[in-house]
């Protein structure tokens, strides 16, 4: 979670966290000819972004698969293991908070196996992907505690 100052929807945050950067479309394109061999999808090719990302279009990276208007959830399914990823906002005053959750579903031994060096990947690239959001943003100054703050509203 990070906590920025911004008007940006779900879609345009959504837009610039999944517009990777070029050493993860490098890592992407490894994966894509590690894992062909054993038949999982390669598909990693990015679409363009846009203002909206109906139920059913592709997020940059990712298939939409349900969504509201502080909330996409991305999804993908293969033999091996099916995942969901999520980019949320709450918006509290001025402040908004930008949430990034990923769960991932093993369908066999070999999406386990498969995933034990993708974790760790994962983590460094979603915090990196945040981080660089958020330092394009102007980030929230206030010091105090959220539940200080989130305490002094009606």
């Amino acid at each position: 979670m990070i906590q920025v100052t911004t008007n940006d929807s779900v879609d345009a945050i959504t837009t610039k966290i999944f517009s990777v950067p070029q050493w993860v479309k490098g890592l992407l394109k490894f994966r894509n000819t590690s894992v062909k061999v054993f038949g999982l999808k390669t598909d990693s090719k990015t679409e363009k972004p846009s203002p909206y990302y109906p139920i059913g279009s592709k997020a940059v990276l990712f298939k939409v698969s349900n969504r509201n208007e502080n909330e996409i959830v991305m999804a993908e399914d293969d033999k091996h293991l099916n995942f969901r990823t999520s980019v949320m906002i709450e918006r509290i005053d001025e402040i908004t908070l930008v949430y990034s959750t990923t769960f991932v579903k093993f369908n066999n031994a070999f999406g386990r196996l498969y995933f034990l060096p993708v974790k760790p990947f994962h983590k460094i690239l979603i915090k990196s992907l945040l981080k660089r959001y958020s330092n394009e943003k102007r980030i929230f100054s206030n010091k105090r505690p959220m539940q200080e703050r989130l305490a002094e509203l009606p």
